[in-house]
């Protein structure tokens, strides 16, 4: 009897928006300076990973890949025992009925392994679908500030080596978010395609 292969058969983890602390980064040693006028900064995964509907929203698309994962739970427990009757099973089973059986086990894991593939297409497709969302409440606020500032070219914090950081907008700009919305609702988004039946 050929080896099963092993396949991915459950959610791959989902990383939300990467934990970034609501403070600029420090300067590298020599690296500081005087602001430069007209120059700013802004990170927006710091803003997705500390803002209230940030936090809100991340801790929601948590729950959305374990209910997904759940999902999945009986199918791959199902897999594994048909997967543990062939191995009991092979010995006694003539040379035909036993590729019968393995090319059946291996139709289901491949069923399977398309319906997970499936759910984290979708996961990441919410999970797009929501940065977009938070995106669009996030611009006016942006510009709002960017304009109270007096910037004259906005950078991504991220891409900042060092520097004078007195012109990062983000920590005003969560705040601010705060204030407008705290949080968003959403369910995980349905894809047409492969992984919709079952195994």
């Amino acid at each position: 009897m050929k080896p099963f292969a092993f396949l991915v058969l459950s959610i791959a983890p989902l990383h939300p928006f990467a934990a970034q602390a609501d403070v600029p980064p420090q300067p590298a040693s020599g690296l500081g300076g005087t602001p430069v006028a007209g120059l700013c900064m802004l990170s927006r995964p710091a803003v997705f990973a500390n803002s209230k509907v940030g936090i809100a929203a991340g801790e929601r698309l948590k729950e959305l890949t374990q209910q997904a994962d759940a999902e999945l739970a009986p199918d791959r427990k199902a897999l594994e025992a048909e997967r543990q009757a062939l191995a009991d099973q092979a010995g006694k089973l003539s040379p035909s009925d036993r590729q019968a059986r393995v090319q059946a086990v291996e139709q289901h894991a491949r069923a399977l392994q398309a319906k997970a593939e499936q759910r984290n297409r979708e996961l990441e497709a919410t999970k797009v679908k929501v940065i977009e969302q938070i995106g669009a409440s996030m611009q006016p606020i942006v510009a709002q500030i960017y304009k109270a500032r007096g910037c004259g070219l906005l950078l991504d914090r991220g891409s900042v080596i060092g520097g004078n950081m007195a012109n990062d907008l983000t920590p005003q700009v969560v705040q601010a978010l705060d204030t407008k919305i705290s949080a968003i609702s959403f369910n995980r988004e349905v894809l047409t395609g492969a992984g919709d039946g079952k195994p």
